[in-house]
């Protein structure tokens, strides 16, 4: 079985974190790949030395083939995209000459990137994909894989397929327990609210656990799930929770729901080596611009359209420009403000 293009070469767009951890073990396994980054250090590295994998799930070293954009070439029925949600439309232009005409996009991606892959490639084209293990890109050729998580894949509207099948078996190379389903929305919708709460964590310089854990903030927590689920379903998308996250604790006066649902995903976050998110990597550390708007602020004209009030996440937004600027400082009085926005 190959789920790769006309010479059974899998595209991977972004080996990044979750681009690398994929691509390495995909290699690992027998299936031939190419990578693609942008960043011409990290494709050197991976070409001089191979991707390095690390941490507790995994540690190997993988030699791989790597490509800047601009100098790949060929067709490929298989390009899983796995860069930042605000660069999908850069990758995109530069990934369609290389989509073969009977080839699919696959996003391992944040958001719902699903749907502008759709309107540029076609929704028979594309393959919704949610993953949730954690995994850092440390260094030129060196990925962090942090631990085990969920993993789903997905045609958008909900059949079976042959590729799906493929594509499956090749996803369990890297997560066992990968799944196949038939509402990809809900699960991409839950990693929305899901990654609303990780955004309120990425305020402060606690970790995911520490901060998820903070009493006086439950409010916050409670107001951004609440509000992303009731978005969710007025989209008509039924959720799906994973990891700790319960959508229905996230309901009006579900209170030991909710205290259940943070307790379970302090625990999952504990049991990491990623203890701090992506967005807060992209703060503190890389000091460059987060997912906010290509995932949560494409929720505000949604949330207009749909005639559901939002007044948690449009804060949160506003809270992480404020830091990306340089305005504000990461700190539990930023979450302090945020309360204030709380129902």
């Amino acid at each position: 079985m190959s789920a790769g293009g006309e010479t059974g070469t899998t595209l991977i767009w972004g080996s990044g974190a979750v681009g690398g951890v994929l691509g390495a073990h995909f290699a690992r396994a027998g299936h031939r790949v190419l990578m693609v980054d942008r960043v011409a250090e990290h494709v050197a590295a991976m070409n001089a030395d191979g991707l390095r994998i690390e941490g507790p799930v995994a540690t190997f070293s993988q030699a791989v083939t790597a490509h800047t954009p601009d100098t790949v070439a060929g067709l490929y029925r298989t390009i899983i995209l796995a860069v930042k949600a605000h660069h999908t439309e850069a990758a995109l232009a530069q990934l369609l000459p290389h989509l073969h005409p009977d080839g699919c996009v696959v996003s391992a991606q944040n958001g719902l990137n699903e749907k502008r892959i759709a309107e540029a490639v076609g929704p028979e084209r594309t393959v919704g994909c949610f993953v949730n293990f954690g995994a850092d890109w440390l260094a030129p050729g060196r990925i962090l894989f942090g631990n085990r998580a969920a993993v789903a894949l997905g045609e958008l509207d909900g059949r079976d397929s042959e590729r799906l099948a493929q594509l499956h078996e090749l996803f369990r190379l890297v997560e066992p327990g990968a799944v196949v389903t038939n509402n990809i929305w809900g699960y991409l919708w839950g990693k929305l609210g899901y990654g609303a709460l990780l955004f309120a964590t990425a305020l402060t310089h606690a970790s995911m656990a520490d901060a998820l854990a903070m009493e006086e903030f439950q409010a916050v927590y409670a107001s951004l799930g609440r509000e992303v689920m009731a978005l969710a379903r007025a989209e008509g998308v039924t959720p799906i929770g994973f990891n700790g996250f319960d959508p229905a604790a996230f309901a009006a006066g579900n209170e030991p729901g909710l205290r259940r649902s943070l307790e379970a995903m302090v625990a999952h976050n504990r049991n990491t080596a990623k203890t701090h998110s992506g967005i807060y990597r992209d703060l503190a550390v890389r000091r460059r611009k987060t997912e906010v708007d290509a995932q949560l602020g494409v929720l505000l004209p949604i949330a207009e359209r749909r005639r559901v009030p939002l007044r948690a996440v449009p804060r949160l937004i506003e809270l992480v420009h404020d830091v990306e600027a340089g305005r504000r400082e990461q700190g539990t009085d930023l979450l302090e403000e945020l309360l204030k926005s709380c129902s």
